[in-house]
């Protein structure tokens, strides 16, 4: 907020987007899950990311469609729990997690290696 020295009234600039790796999208896509079953998996045009905890099946169509450029078919969620692992004495646990795989059209292909 600003304000003026003649009127004394309140001004209130828009905020900036912010540009890049900010969008909603790359909030629910977290990032591809590279393995050698979903690497397999690619060659039939289906791709598996892991995903936000609370995102939904319509929101990773969308957040695919946003950054990619591509309207997924059909999307299938798996949530993950953390298993437990052991450092000497102590247990402890790793994290919990949602993957998720993204179907697209026959004879689509996205481009997820670039970067990586």
């Amino acid at each position: 907020m600003a304000i003026t020295k003649k009127t004394k009234s309140v001004v209130t600039e828009a905020p900036a987007k912010k540009a890049g790796r900010q969008g909603a999208a790359y909030r629910v896509l977290v990032r591809p899950l590279v393995s050698e079953k979903s690497a397999h998996a690619e060659t039939r045009s289906v791709y598996t990311f892991v995903v936000a905890k609370d995102a939904t099946k319509t929101q990773i169509k969308a957040a695919v469609e946003q950054v990619y450029g591509v309207r997924p078919t059909q999307v299938r969620t798996i949530h993950t729990e953390g298993k437990e692992v052991r450092f000497g004495r102590t247990i402890g646990r790793r994290k919990d997690w949602k993957k998720a795989i993204v179907t697209l059209p026959a004879g689509q292909t996205i481009s997820i290696h670039t970067g990586v």
